[in-house]
């Protein structure tokens, strides 16, 4: 890594830090970064708190966790963008490409709306299963019609038509008003109610995938010169393929059933951060996660306070902060070429 990446690196660790701590701090109960910084320091077991119990628990169980959700599904959410743009050479590639985001929402609504598992099965449960059944039904497709980018990539919209139209018709059909305003909400992205098992559970994750995908960087950048150059290169194109998209279809369902489908953190921040990288996978990777973090904390902390006391859909705040800069991003490429 050169020091100019190692820079952005080291920036980026910063500004999620100081993004976390000073996203705790906003909303109706007056919190400072200190008040943050203690109450943190004495969970940890670094003395004791000094803030009264009612702003302790607004500090530790309901503010710190969302945020920290917030960044680790946007730094998880940008990961898996730039590998999916740089596997299927697409630059218009997202993490719900391969159609896991409308299975989620298709096992989520079957929980919630029809009762499937009696009560046993949670909604985050119902939309794992059901972006790993969305998964797999692209990967038979992707594979019977020859696993070439292009293939996968069709198959993925197909199975995200499909499970997009099971969505519609079981909401209108079998959902009340309420229940349907309840699953719209969730649909379109939400991090209300966010705690520390969700947290947990994509840290593990994240953290596992990333791995994956950076001990993968240099093939990823020989998957930049085509398959056949990547063959050449000694690359197992297919085995190579078929690993990284597990690994992101495995890491989008977990963050997706436990937030929702959140768009345009995978499709814009991989391009923002390589003008700043170049195209190195190794460089590339760290910085699109810090750069996903940030920017999913920030639009969050906009989505619960910008009509207080109601709150928006954080899918809705990434939309209309995604499209003109990706936009922006569109023509910055356009000068350079």
């Amino acid at each position: 890594m050169n020091l100019r990446a190692s820079l952005l690196t080291a920036g980026g660790l910063l500004a999620v830090t100081a993004s976390v701590a000073f996203a705790v701090t906003i909303g109706p109960a007056d919190i400072s970064t200190g008040d943050v910084w203690a109450c943190v320091a004495a969970h940890l077991g670094f003395g004791d708190s000094t803030l009264a119990p009612l702003r302790d628990g607004i500090v530790w169980n309901l503010r710190m966790p969302r945020t920290l959700l917030a960044a680790l599904c946007g730094a998880g959410l940008a990961v898996c963008g730039a590998v999916m743009q740089s596997l299927l050479r697409n630059p218009l590639a997202d993490p719900f490409v391969l159609g896991v985001s409308s299975g989620a929402s298709t096992g989520a609504v079957a929980v919630v709306v029809l009762g499937i598992g009696g009560g046993a099965v949670s909604l985050s449960a119902g939309a794992f299963a059901g972006a790993l059944l969305a998964f797999g039904l692209v990967l038979v497709l992707g594979h019977t019609l020859g696993g070439a980018p292009d293939r996968v990539v069709l198959s993925g919209v197909a199975a995200m038509q499909l499970f997009s139209a099971l969505t519609s018709f079981t909401v209108l059909t079998s959902a009340d008003a309420e229940t349907t305003r309840g699953v719209l909400f969730w649909l379109l992205g939400s991090l209300t109610g966010a705690g520390w098992g969700e947290v947990l559970l994509c840290a593990v994750v994240l953290t596992a995938v990333l791995v994956v995908c950076l001990g993968h960087a240099r093939t990823l950048d020989a998957f930049a010169f085509g398959e056949d150059a990547a063959a050449a290169l000694g690359v197992r194109v297919a085995r190579t393929r078929l690993v990284l998209l597990c690994a992101t279809a495995l890491l989008t369902a977990t963050l997706v059933s436990c937030t929702g489908a959140i768009g345009f953190v995978g499709l814009v921040l991989p391009h923002a951060a390589r003008a700043l990288t170049g195209s190195g996978h190794a460089r590339l990777l760290p910085v699109t996660a810090l750069a996903g973090a940030v920017f999913l904390v920030w639009a969050d902390t906009v989505a619960r306070t910008v009509i207080d006391p109601q709150e928006v859909p954080v899918g809705v705040v990434t939309s209309l902060i995604g499209v003109p800069a990706f936009v922006a991003v569109l023509y910055r490429g356009r000068r350079r070429t």
